[in-house]
């Protein structure tokens, strides 16, 4: 009897403990640059999923700039990143390799494929045909610790024309901007900002509606339903993977496997909300760091590169 009593009382405690150290809230990162007020629209319900999954308030952290969720990740002050950007995980990684789990990879619903491209658009009304086109003209990147924003066209640009941003590639542009996002580089081009800027999207599905996944769709959805007539691509870059989604190690063990489950639980339960979040039609495949290596030693030359 008291042998029971003693198994039963070390149960009781343990589920007192774990109910204890079971976080009342939980703190989804959202990558800034495109339009706040829709991302906080596209995300409230997934909020709602996962405050009745988990009975949580799940807290929408929206950053002004990548660079804000990757420093949330390292701090413990986000939980999750339903689609963090490739170059902004190496950028946690490097500093931090125990601070995230890879829960997964964006996969597209139609065929599969599990990456996407960087591109250069201009105005479908301009002269411009090639990057070289470009030289003398005013150019926008849209975040340093983009993938397709930056890591990938600064590589490209860097090779082409040599020199770096910083000299705005050897003078080839007048000018280059970091503007804040992928939204903005491309109303930047719209409104005469820029001459040419990169974005990103996937290249697979129908051209005229922006494609299946990237920056053109989410901004035909908002208020721009003409932006393909309005825009040319003439630059693409390989194939970058699509962008990990997040979990913080810094979560108690038992609640984060909670999470990880609740989150593929969105994806196969509430898969038109789980579109809506991550930007496209596009559903959790596997994936581990290894699938993110070259964009990890490409973004630990650039920071060498920034040191010296």
């Amino acid at each position: 009897m008291k042998l029971t009593s003693l198994a039963l009382l070390t149960s009781v405690m343990t589920s007192a403990a774990f109910a204890a150290e079971a976080p009342k809230t939980l703190n989804l990162g959202i990558l800034g640059g495109q339009n706040a007020t829709q991302q906080i629209g596209d995300n409230q319900c997934v909020k709602s999923f996962f405050d009745k999954e988990l009975g949580v308030d799940t807290r929408l952290r929206n950053s002004s700039d990548y660079s804000g969720v990757i420093q949330g990740l390292l701090g413990g002050k986000i939980d999750m990143v339903l689609s963090m950007s490739p170059a902004s995980f190496a950028s946690v990684h490097l500093q931090d390799p125990e601070a995230v789990e890879v829960v997964g990879v964006v996969v597209d619903d139609k065929d599969n494929s599990r990456g996407y491209h960087s591109v250069v658009i201009v105005k479908a009304d301009s002269p411009y045909k090639t990057l070289a086109d470009l030289k003398g003209k005013a150019f926008g990147m849209a975040d340093p610790d983009s993938t397709s924003g930056f890591l990938m066209p600064n590589q490209a640009f860097k090779k082409e024309f040599g020199g770096t941003v910083d000299n705005k590639y050897n003078n080839t542009f007048s000018s280059v901007t970091f503007s804040g996002g992928h939204e903005q580089d491309i109303l930047g081009v719209l409104n005469n900002q820029f001459d040419g800027a990169v974005t990103w999207t996937s290249m697979v599905g129908d051209y005229d509606s922006g494609y299946s996944a990237g920056a053109f769709s989410r901004l035909i959805r908002m208020d721009q339903p003409d932006l393909m007539k309005k825009i040319r691509i003439i630059w693409q870059s390989p194939l970058i993977p699509n962008g990990p989604l997040l979990v913080s190690n810094k979560l108690p063990a038992e609640f984060k496997q909670k999470v990880v489950a609740a989150i593929k639980k969105l994806d196969k339960e509430d898969h038109a909300c789980f579109v809506k979040a991550v930007g496209g039609e596009q559903h959790i495949g596997p994936a581990t760091i290894a699938d993110y290596q070259n964009i990890i030693d490409m973004k630990r030359d650039l920071m060498k590169g920034e040191r010296g």
